[in-house]
């Protein structure tokens, strides 16, 4: 009813505003009559648009026998091509920065609530205010000047200035000290080790022009890939649970001892069902080697067990897409010029390669991405440090840690579920926002998506394109309002249907 009532209410409207004739009755031309004619007759002008709108829900309900018509734009092409065509490509941009943004947001909100009124708090509370105010156009047009513009042209003779060395190594140390220090020794001590271990290896990148044939190795991914199982599982279960933190250790030796024969695997037989079964593998054995360490209470230990190996495998996925960056650079349509500015692939780059293929859209993606979780990320920070502090205030948390719970139970299972209540209706909004008004983002990158679509209809009178775009952004907001209920009744066990 919600969605018959909408449309019913935009095509009038749209209908009654717009006059696809205008033109042709300002035209001098003998044909002019005769265009105006037939397209009346295409569009079926002579009805009325009550009416006229029947007509369009005729072919909508002709979805129920298999015969979907939404008819043809202006430019003779159906609709639903068009939209099958923008709605993959809008839905890639809007899936990575949505999940990036709430990711980080989630996390920089939780430990800026976590340490109120601490140095990160400060911090972070001006980096929100600062990305809110920020204009997207304004933030798009500086990302391709300075990350793809810029940054292409460091390529052709890289070399990382001293001063920039210093720079960044500042930034970090600040960074981590407000992050993980508390009294001033503390601070400094910290400090002092981020600056230097970010001096370091940006000094190795630059000694080793790194960045222009990048990889991980298998050195590097063990080392990560030991300090992720440890990180996981302080997050998820406490460093003082053995059999998790022994679990979460083994997927991370197996991941090592799987580095090469995975490699093998990617160049033999890249393909994205290759990496779902490996996914598939990797889920199953997290839920073996849980079971090997425990034989009660395995969730907790499988849960650890699982994001571990996950996470260190996408380490592998990512090294073997870095391979492909050089043979990347040095194609023709490329021409040593990798960070792209606009369009969501290069149609010169013919090739069969998997990795190459996957690499080119993963670089169109970094910009348009970026830009909108830098937008997004300011509201995920202040939605959920609020959030966290409301719920910390709430009577069954002090109850809990009157009990004796330490202070990661309390968070992770008491207030990081309930905080979640009403960040999730939040989440279902800002994704449908994003896919139908990502309109200035999708323009400054050249991205043919939903928001461009939408425009397009509006610009050209093109009535029937417009609702296509109307439709599915509608039924995406009744689903998402669908599923926002629905996880409610997840998160929160009292909200169930009454039988």
């Amino acid at each position: 009813m919600i969605l018959f009532g909408s449309s019913f209410l935009v095509y009038n409207l749209a209908a009654y505003a717009s006059d696809p004739l205008a033109e042709l009755r300002l035209s001098n031309d003998d044909s002019a009559q005769q265009q105006i004619a037939a397209l009346t007759r295409q569009l079926n002008l002579d009805v009325p648009p009550p009416l006229r709108y029947f007509l369009w829900l005729r072919g909508l309900l002709g979805v129920f026998v298999g015969n979907l018509d939404l008819g043809t734009t202006r430019d003779g092409l159906s609709v639903q091509s068009e939209l099958a065509f923008a709605i993959p490509v809008t839905i890639r941009l809007v899936l990575v920065a949505t999940i990036t943004a709430l990711l980080l947001g989630l996390a920089l909100g939780i430990i800026s609530a976590l340490r109120q009124y601490s140095r990160f708090d400060y911090g972070m509370t001006f980096l929100a205010f600062l990305l809110y105010s920020l204009p997207i156009f304004w933030v798009a047009v500086l990302l391709k000047e300075f990350m793809a513009i810029q940054f292409n042209n460091f390529l052709s003779e890289p070399n990382i200035p001293i001063s920039w060395m210093i720079f960044f190594s500042i930034f970090t140390g600040v960074f981590w000290s407000s992050l993980l220090g508390g009294e001033r020794r503390r601070f400094w001590t910290v400090f002092a080790g981020a600056f230097a271990t970010n001096f370091v290896i940006l000094w190795a990148i630059d000694l080793t022009d790194w960045y222009l044939d990048p990889g991980l190795g298998i050195f590097l991914i063990a080392f990560l890939s030991v300090g992720i199982a440890f990180g996981i599982t302080a997050l998820s279960s406490g460093l003082a649970d053995v059999k998790a933190k022994k679990a979460a250790l083994v997927m991370a030796g197996l991941a090592i001892a799987w580095y090469y024969p995975a490699q093998w695997i990617f160049d033999n037989y890249g393909s994205y069902l290759t990496i779902f079964v490996m996914v598939a593998l990797v889920i199953g054995t997290g839920v073996l080697v849980a079971g090997a360490f425990s034989k009660i209470d395995r969730g907790p230990i499988a849960r650890t067990a699982i994001l571990t190996g996950v996470l260190c495998g996408f380490l592998i996925l990512i090294d073997r897409v870095m391979q492909s960056w050089k043979e990347y650079s040095a194609t023709d349509a490329v021409n040593y010029r990798p960070v792209p500015t606009f369009g969501q692939r290069k149609d010169q780059l013919v090739t069969e390669d998997f990795w190459l293929n996957n690499l080119d859209i993963i670089m169109h993606l970094i910009l348009p991405t970026l830009a909108l979780i830098l937008i997004s990320l300011a509201g995920w920070i202040r939605y959920s440090r609020g959030a966290l502090l409301e719920v910390l205030n709430q009577d069954y948390i002090r109850t809990a840690r009157a009990k004796g719970l330490n202070e990661r139970v309390v968070i992770t299972r008491h207030a990081f579920r309930n905080m979640m209540l009403p960040l999730s209706s939040l989440f279902v909004g800002e994704f449908v926002g994003l896919v139908g008004g990502a309109v200035i983002t999708e323009r400054v990158f050249g991205w043919q998506g939903m928001g461009t679509l939408g425009i397009k209809a509006i610009n050209t009178y093109d009535l029937n394109l417009l609702m296509g775009v109307n439709l599915l952004l509608s039924f995406l907001v009744v689903t998402g309002n669908l599923l926002a209920d629905l996880l409610y009744s997840a998160l929160d066990p009292r909200i169930r249907l009454r039988k």
